[in-house]
């Protein structure tokens, strides 16, 4: 039965690399962990067996050099044995003779190989074989007869050996003869090889050593890698950066000191960060707030909301095995603005419902005065119906001369007059025509009415009074209502993200309005704050410095 190997049974982590990236090379394993044990034992072995080379190679010479120096100092000792230049000039060369029982001795007590007396011609007076006494040494005698001492490894009668040769001297001084000791090179090959087990031992002793910590090494490392390929570990950085940069979410990765590991590019515009804030604490890198709070986890919960500038963010943070914590981020700041405008369309069906259903009352009126002939009475009625909005307009667009916020009064006064609010504008109000962004100010605007219209709707005389003014080139604004009021406990907390008293509605959270309107205000150089109103209720106030360009000339002349 033949295997299938084709891309569709191929493990994921292999079709991650693609074909050449799975296929591995021939007896070359795959998985990191067995190459790195691989490579370090692979390097612990050449070590070691380095190490036993290089404390080899110079042993043989260290040992060679003992053998001569031993040879030599034997030797030495041999030729100031007193009398031996006068047994020299005195006898003849035999065996058994005097010098050739001392030279024996020598080398018997020594464990020399052999112990050799020459005259100045080079016959021996001694050796080990008696019958190569008288004759002459087998190797050239010269160097110590003229006086200096040798050492060597030299091939003899008796084979290859460690030479020391001495100069013999008689009272005078004067060179008589020589002496010259032999050490076996068999014995000193046998030390060099006597010692090879006891260094093999060590060395071996070394490599399992060396063995075992690359284990662990790789075990580590395999632990750390969770088992996986080389190509593998290749392709995840490259999926890693394509998902980091492709995804329209933020992600930021925090160490286990709280500092930026790793953002992507919708983190660093959701936040305002850059790119050289990689490395730096979170607590450095934002401004105090709830947002550096959620990310630093002081505040812990899932999807909470924050506010980064002029966008509501959502925000989820999972702490990870090394102390640090991933850190996710959704831009809901089109998701607000959307249900803000379907809160204020449900809010104005309702007002043009409850109008449609005056408009059809008024009508039946009006054709019941028609229907009896009232006609005077018919064009009295109509004037007032008529004349209630059109001066709810007039006193709009008197004292604000912004069209979008003067459309957004008017609009916000027939929503309150259906939920049974009195909405005004204060006779102090005067706003000019020449806002820098009319935009922010509709959403101060929109946020308080929409908070004091939540506060009032359904108490008996519910009032709600409207003050906008232009004091230089900054904008006041100001809401009063006779609602329930904010506890001085909760006046600073209230423009907090997420913090609300109402039910949540269907389209997403509140908690939201209070937190702009603040950011809003202290983008501008200003501030947002809360006081309370006397005889009960509120009053939230709002500067924006700058707010207004400059004078127009003909209000200016005016």
């Amino acid at each position: 039965m033949t295997a299938r190997t084709d891309e569709g049974t191929a493990p994921p982590a292999a079709r991650r690399g693609g074909a050449s990236a799975w296929l591995p090379r021939p007896g070359w394993p795959r998985r990191v962990f067995a190459q790195v044990l691989l490579v370090q034992l692979a390097i612990t072995t050449g070590v070691t067996a380095l190490a036993t080379g290089l404390f080899l190679a110079p042993l043989s010479g260290e040992l060679d050099d003992q053998a001569m120096r031993r040879a030599l100092a034997i030797a030495r000792t041999t030729a100031t044995r007193p009398g031996l230049d006068d047994a020299l000039r005195g006898t003849r060369p035999a065996p058994g003779g005097p010098l050739h029982r001392e030279a024996e001795a020598i080398r018997r007590a020594t464990g020399a190989e052999y112990v050799v007396i020459m005259d100045r011609r080079g016959v021996r007076w001694s050796h080990p074989d008696p019958r190569r006494i008288g004759r002459p040494v087998s190797t050239d005698p010269s160097p110590v007869l003229s006086g200096r001492e040798v050492m060597q490894i030299d091939e003899g009668t008796l084979g290859r050996s460690a030479r020391g040769k001495v100069p013999l001297r008689d009272g005078r001084g004067r060179v008589v003869g020589a002496v010259s000791v032999g050490i076996a090179y068999e014995s000193v090959r046998q030390r060099l090889l006597s010692t090879v087990p006891e260094l093999l031992a060590y060395a071996g002793g070394a490599l399992a050593v060396g063995s075992l910590a690359a284990y662990l090494v790789a075990r580590r490392l395999q632990r750390r890698t969770h088992d996986l390929a080389f190509s593998d570990i290749s392709a995840l950085l490259a999926e890693r950066e394509a998902m980091l940069h492709g995804i329209r979410e933020g992600f930021l990765a925090l160490d286990d000191r709280g500092r930026i590991r790793l953002m992507n590019d919708e983190a660093q515009r959701l936040l305002d960060l850059r790119p050289e804030d990689t490395g730096r604490p979170v607590e450095a890198a934002l401004p105090a707030g709830r947002t550096r709070d959620v990310l630093t986890g002081r505040v812990r919960g899932a999807d909470l909301l924050a506010v980064s500038g002029q966008r509501v963010l959502v925000a989820n943070r999972m702490p990870t095995d090394d102390g640090g914590a991933v850190v996710t981020l959704r831009d809901r700041t089109e998701l607000e603005r959307l249900g803000r405008e379907l809160d204020g369309t449900r809010g104005l069906i309702d007002a043009l419902r409850a109008q449609d259903h005056e408009h059809a009352n008024r009508m039946h009126t009006l054709l019941g005065l028609l229907e009896l002939g009232l006609y005077e009475e018919a064009a009295d009625f109509v004037t007032r119906a008529v004349g209630v909005h059109r001066a709810t307009a007039e006193q709009v667009t008197e004292r604000v001369r912004d069209p979008l916020l003067a459309s957004l009064l008017v609009g916000k006064a027939i929503v309150a007059a259906e939920r049974g609010v009195a909405l005004t504008i204060s006779p102090g109000s005067d706003l000019p025509d020449r806002l820098v962004d009319p935009h922010d100010l509709v959403t101060v605007l929109g946020n308080l009415l929409d908070n004091a219209l939540d506060a009032t709707a359904g108490r008996p005389g519910a009032r709600i009074e409207v003050e906008l003014r232009a004091e230089g080139r900054a904008a006041l604004v100001q809401v009063r209502d006779n609602g329930p009021g904010v506890p001085e406990s909760a006046r600073e907390e209230i423009f907090t993200e997420g913090w609300t008293t109402k039910e949540p509605p269907a389209h997403g959270r509140r908690g939201i309005g209070l937190a702009l309107v603040r950011r809003l205000a202290e983008r501008y150089g200003g501030g947002a704050r809360v006081g309370g109103r006397p005889g009960g209720g509120a009053v939230f106030t709002v500067t924006l410095p700058d707010a207004l360009g400059a004078d127009a000339p003909e209000e200016t002349a005016r």
